[in-house]
């Protein structure tokens, strides 16, 4: 296998780690949360990926191909361009929501978001109908400037966070999108510098390479620092759902890989057609043999979830929890604003914690009774 396959075989699997983990946050948020609107740039963040030549790497489509399929050029282009242009747009406002520092504050604003979405969006369909090299630089330009403010803005979160559970949650923020954040800007410089000095195949092919790679593991490390964060820090019942994620997503991982090493092998020792063969009787044979890779999986989620039990009362221990750190988050400085009250109590009604039992919870943490 060709580093260029490899390369490109990385880059389908983030696509795939991407949007599995887009559903799994769809599924355990609720609507206009944080983590719902993480789910949407990550489905985003998948089209950037998928059209960003990992599939040409990966089956080898030659070049001649798009040449002869020029509508089909341009729709990849479209897509790709208009979903970087969507990351420019829906990120920042992400971060003002997500983190807690100054330098994401006027992304609060409505009226900057909206400026902020109309102009990236005409500024990605200038860049595919203009075909201007100059345009094409700047737009790469914007989006590298756009992961080093993120990546900027969530250390700046981390570093001025108070102790607790703030700082905590600020930590891992700034790690798993900082990993992204800094390997996409270094994909997207090494973009620009491409297009504007336009270097001959010879020495573009190293650099590419090493953008496309970056590009694909920053995305692909990311995506378990993002749910091992979320798993630590948010959503009283997303252990839960996670397990039947963990389970599904093991089951899937095990077919494809034996599907893929058996037709890989073959294709190495026989002909082709008989590679094919040997594909299609590998996926006959993991059909047959489900039920054990079923059982493996149910394994791997035992461990990667212990000691979740979906019962009421480990969902109303569970509910405690969150509402407890919520608290406790909220008297860090001594006292309680009425907006953080007005939270609290919002907070309280959606868990379904008594205006009694939360009282009590409230006293014992302020008395220092509970850690």
């Amino acid at each position: 296998m060709s580093s260029i396959n490899l390369v490109g075989i990385t880059g389908l699997v983030a696509v795939a780690s991407c949007w599995a983990l887009a559903v799994v946050l769809f599924r355990v948020s609720s609507a206009d949360s944080v983590a719902r609107k993480l789910a949407v740039l990550l489905v985003i963040e998948g089209f950037v990926l998928i059209t960003a030549g990992f599939p040409e790497f990966t089956f080898e489509i030659p070049i001649s191909f798009y040449e002869s399929h020029p509508t089909i050029d341009f729709l990849g282009s479209l897509v790709h361009h208009l979903s970087d242009a969507a990351m420019i747009a829906l990120y920042p406002p992400f971060l003002a929501l997500a983190l807690n520092t100054n330098l994401t504050r006027p992304f609060e604003d409505k009226r900057v978001r909206i400026g902020l979405a109309i102009g990236a969006a005409i500024f990605g369909l200038a860049v595919v109908f203009s075909e201007s090299r100059m345009l094409t630089t700047l737009f790469y330009s914007s989006v590298t400037l756009l992961f080093i403010y993120a990546f900027v803005a969530s250390v700046h979160a981390w570093r001025t966070a108070k102790s607790g559970l703030v700082r905590e949650r600020a930590g891992i923020f700034a790690l798993a999108f900082g990993v992204r954040d800094l390997g996409w800007s270094l994909s997207y410089a090494i973009a620009a510098w491409q297009i504007w000095t336009e270097p001959d195949f010879a020495a573009l092919l190293g650099p590419m390479l090493l953008g496309k790679l970056v590009y694909a593991l920053g995305t692909l490390l990311a995506v378990p620092l993002i749910a091992y964060g979320i798993l630590r820090t948010q959503l009283f019942d997303i252990d839960l759902r996670i397990r039947w994620t963990i389970k599904q997503s093991t089951v899937g991982i095990v077919i494809f890989a034996i599907v893929f090493l058996v037709s890989e092998g073959a294709e190495q020792l026989l002909s082709e057609q008989l590679g094919n063969y040997w594909g299609l009787l590998a996926a006959a044979v993991i059909a047959i043999a489900l039920r054990p890779v079923q059982r493996f999986a149910e394994r791997v989620a035992a461990a990667a979830m212990p000691n979740t039990q979906n019962t009421p009362e480990y969902k109303s221990d569970r509910k405690r929890q969150v509402y407890e750190a919520a608290i406790a988050e909220a008297l860090q400085d001594g006292g309680m604003s009425e907006k953080e009250r007005s939270l609290l109590n919002r907070l309280r009604e959606s868990l379904d914690i008594s205006l009694s039992d939360a009282e009590k919870l409230e006293r014992e943490i302020q008395s220092g009774v509970r850690a």
